[in-house]
């Protein structure tokens, strides 16, 4: 096998349509765009989830509850995770951005799923009450930020 002889195979590439070439090519005049209408004319663009004048389906389904745009978001870390550190590490926001741990810019809140039996040091914003009990019972200590 050589690189000079290489080709697609037979039926894997197709010739690009060539239209608004005059009325011998078979595609001429209308360019395959049909008479009139607005889809025939050039620049025309259809905005995403339009469906041709009838009620779109975003609007006619029917909404339910409500969505708080006040809503606080926080990165969720188990304590499963941190029993993975070594002994009086010092857990912080940023460090656990640096490895990996959460990935946005939200705010922590550390949850209690999991085991630890290493002293830590904890800062975040946001402790659940079994997580504070599993870091104070492994003689570590809870800061909230």
């Amino acid at each position: 096998m050589h690189l000079n002889k290489l080709s697609p195979v037979k039926g894997a590439t197709k010739r690009r349509k060539r239209v608004g070439r005059g009325p011998g090519s078979g595609r001429g005049k209308t360019s395959t765009r049909g008479n009139k209408g607005q889809k025939s004319r050039s620049g025309y663009q259809r905005r995403a989830g339009f469906e041709g004048g009838q009620m779109p389906l975003t609007r006619r389904i029917p909404k339910r509850g409500f969505v708080n745009i006040f809503q606080k978001q926080y990165e969720i870390v188990n304590i499963g995770v941190l029993a993975a550190l070594d002994a009086n590490t010092v857990v912080t926001p940023e460090f656990l951005r640096d490895r990996g741990i959460i990935k946005g810019k939200n705010k922590v809140k550390i949850l209690g799923q999991g085991d630890i039996n290493i002293p830590l040091t904890v800062k975040a914003h946001k402790f659940s009450k079994k997580a504070q009990d599993k870091i104070t019972t492994a003689k570590g200590t809870v800061e909230l930020i």
